[in-house]
């Protein structure tokens, strides 16, 4: 059996990626293991593996007595004369075994016991060297069940983790598809190693581009930032230190080919692909396209945009349920405040902030205000509950809270009557005055009150080679 033993290290080691010490270091103590089971604890036994003839030798070492007491641990001088001619008392006599073949089915049991166990730690320690270093990439690999809404993917020689939050949602598998994953983590577990994929991590994103577009490997076009709403949409920002590569245009590819690629592996999540800028105002107004933006105003100290778009385009710009700004703001690394530029000259007229300044007034609400010619607090103090009421998500309730705050607001007496109907045209103060046209005002905007900000002029860099998607 152990005639065979140096060739069955050498291909193990070859074929595993096994370090032949490890292997050897598993087997020897393998082998003392099983021998002490068989021999007794007590023996005091060394193993050695014999690179030249490729074989293990035990030894069991006992002191020479006169009389034995412990015949596991000593050895009478006669014996011991026989051994060695040199032998004295109180020596420490060291003896070959040589019936380690037979060291009995449940010590041998034992032993493989303990070379399984060696080396799968061995095989453990491989595969945490061998993926360490491939923290960052891709990784390709096959699924091969599923655990708990867990996706265990098989990568050849191991197997990986997928985590039911680092998978796109709405997005699935089968068993035996083919699928790509960004490695996070490799962790030594107690039976084997662990690692962890994403399919939901920004440099995945990334990392999908780099396979895709030569400039950016080349390092050529740069990726100054990626945010994602997984399996949704995701922005990302690019620059070309040449100026004569469009960073724009060299991702989306011909006919979109390379960015249409990148879609296909994330599923269908749309992906915008917009010019970086050092310029904040510059940035978000590439960052909120397809929309397109009036003006931004910057507040540095604060890392913050007041962003003005067309009234046709505010839902663009906001996105469903916040999304585009989210992402832009994401992206950035901005606080990103959207108005529509009704609603900006609206924060410059007196009136309109005056109904903002009573609790519980919101700028949605001031809007809807405005839009049924309640103009400012005096006016919203003298209305009759059906001229709210009318306005979404106003009830008599409300309503009546709403006059109530206004007459407080203005001094006047909460508790007087309130008319349930009555043309609020008709109580407009002078100075409120206000031209309608097509049943909808126009406030005009007052000359004493500057904004916060100058505005930027800005000039919307070439989007020619956006995401075709758009």
């Amino acid at each position: 059996m152990l005639s065979d033993l140096k060739r069955i290290i050498d291909q193990i080691s070859r074929d595993r990626g096994f370090e032949r010490k490890l292997l050897i270091e598993a087997i020897e103590e393998a082998v003392l293991s099983a021998a002490r089971k068989k021999l007794g604890s007590r023996r005091e036994i060394e193993v050695r593996y014999n690179e030249e003839y490729g074989e293990i030798e035990v030894f069991q070492f006992r002191t020479v007595v006169e009389e034995v007491m412990d015949e596991q641990a000593e050895i009478d001088l006669a014996a011991a004369l026989a051994l060695d001619p040199e032998a004295q008392l109180d020596d420490e006599l060291g003896e070959k075994m040589d019936n380690i073949a037979e060291l009995g089915r449940i010590a041998a049991q034992s032993a493989k016991q303990v070379i399984i166990h060696k080396m799968k730690d061995a095989e453990r320690d491989v595969i945490c060297e061998m993926f360490q270093d491939r923290i960052g990439e891709v990784v390709s690999g096959i699924v091969q069940r599923f655990e708990r809404g867990n996706m265990i993917i098989n990568l050849g020689r191991t197997e990986a983790i997928l985590p039911k939050d680092q998978q796109i949602p709405k997005r699935s598998f089968k068993q035996g598809d083919r699928v790509r994953a960004y490695l996070v983590d490799v962790r030594k577990g107690v039976k084997e190693a662990q690692l962890l994929l994403s399919r939901t991590h920004d440099d995945f994103l990334v990392k999908l581009f780099e396979m895709e577009v030569p400039e950016i490997a080349e390092g050529i076009v740069k990726i100054m930032g990626v945010s994602r709403d997984p399996g949704f949409r995701a922005k990302i920002a690019v620059t070309s230190s040449e100026a004569d590569v469009d960073p724009v245009g060299a991702c989306v590819g011909m006919k979109g080919s390379r960015v249409q690629n990148v879609v296909q592996e994330l599923q269908g999540e749309r992906v915008d692909i917009v010019h970086w800028s050092p310029n904040p105002a510059t940035y978000a107004y590439n960052a909120l396209a397809p929309a397109q933006v009036s003006m931004v105003m910057v507040d540095e100290d604060a890392k913050s945009l007041l962003v003005i778009v067309p009234n046709d385009q505010l839902s663009l710009a906001i996105g469903r349920q916040g999304q585009n700004v989210r992402l832009a703001a994401k992206l950035l690394g901005w606080r990103i405040d959207v108005k529509s530029e009704q609603r900006y000259a609206n924060l410059e007229n007196p009136g309109y902030q005056s109904l903002l300044a009573l609790k519980g007034v919101e700028e949605a609400l001031a809007d809807q205000l405005f839009s049924r010619n309640i103009l400012s607090t005096a006016i919203l103090a003298e209305a009759a509950i059906e001229d709210l009421t009318v306005l979404r998500a106003i009830g008599d309730e409300q309503a009546v809270y709403l006059i109530q705050a206004a007459r407080n607001s203005l001094g006047l007496d909460p508790d007087a009557p309130i008319m349930r109907k009555r043309v609020v045209e008709e109580l407009k103060e002078e100075g409120d005055a206000v031209t309608v046209v097509d049943g909808e005002p126009e406030k005009p905007v007052s000359d004493d009150v500057a904004p916060e900000s100058e505005p930027v002029e800005i000039e919307r860099e070439d989007e020619a080679g956006s995401d075709p998607q758009e």
